[in-house]
């Protein structure tokens, strides 16, 4: 794995929804120390950003978009990654009503083939983003196990979320080399278990949670992830410092 740790910028996305804003973000995740970023939570155009990061030496690496527009506007969304030089698109999740029943699955899964077929004929990858939902089960069988098995290993590839495989029921590192190459990019995000609150997880910084860094980063290395990416759903702090403190702790275990 490549040992650059990227931010996923929806952990800031409530500072990226203007211009003056998204320049005064990407000025401080330069300064944390970043040189790798997800783009995702943010309306603003590609060129623009495109301009921003370029000016701050920062690469973006993978984008997150709505289903729907990959639907309605595959090639706006081709067009959007083209300009911010990237080739994995993915979906943060699948249309949540289509993830209640089978047949619903099913819709989704063609569907969702028929786009990453288009998106790999111009040079894209299909990459889907997890939450727990995936790991229901209907008619015996998760989610998760009818998306390994009826797509395209290729083709329909995976940014993995450590947190909502834990909270799904997996363990995130033995999940990651189930899958192997599939998890072509990975979320680091910690599960917490707060003292006062001890029935409930919560997001965490990386580090200050439950989960095995070790074992997930060793996984990771071992399934050829293309890189990590910082994220945190919400923050007890500022989401900068949180992300400073996951980053410092990940630099601890030798990334960069």
């Amino acid at each position: 794995m490549d040992r650059h740790i990227g931010a996923q910028l929806f952990t800031i996305r409530d500072f990226m929804q203007t211009e003056d804003d998204f320049i005064t973000s990407m000025q401080k995740i330069k300064k944390i120390g970043f040189d790798t970023v997800q783009i995702s939570g943010t309306p603003l155009k590609a060129k623009f950003m495109k301009e921003v990061l370029d000016e701050l030496d920062l690469k973006c690496v993978v984008t997150h978009r709505a289903f729907q527009d990959f639907k309605e506007n595959l090639s706006e969304i081709m067009e959007y990654n083209s300009i911010l030089g990237c080739d994995s698109c993915s979906i943060g999740i699948a249309p949540v009503d289509m993830l209640k029943t089978d047949d619903g699955v099913s819709a989704f899964i063609e569907e969702a083939n028929t786009i990453a077929d288009k998106l790999y004929d111009n040079g894209f990858v299909f990459g889907y983003h997890n939450h727990s939902a995936e790991f229901v089960k209907h008619n015996s069988r998760t989610i998760m196990d009818r998306f390994l098995t009826e797509t395209d290993p290729d083709k329909f590839r995976f940014i993995l979320d450590t947190y909502w495989v834990q909270v799904g029921g997996k363990d995130p590192a033995k999940f990651i080399r189930e899958i192997g190459k599939r998890a072509m990019y990975v979320h680091f995000k910690d599960l917490r278990i707060h003292p006062d609150a001890m029935f409930v997880p919560e997001f965490s910084e990386v580090g200050e949670g439950n989960l095995d860094w070790d074992d997930i980063i060793a996984a990771c290395d071992e399934a050829g992830a293309k890189c990590a990416l910082i994220e945190q759903d919400t923050c007890r702090r500022d989401p900068f410092e949180s992300l400073k403190i996951s980053r410092d702790f990940l630099v601890s275990k030798g990334f960069k």
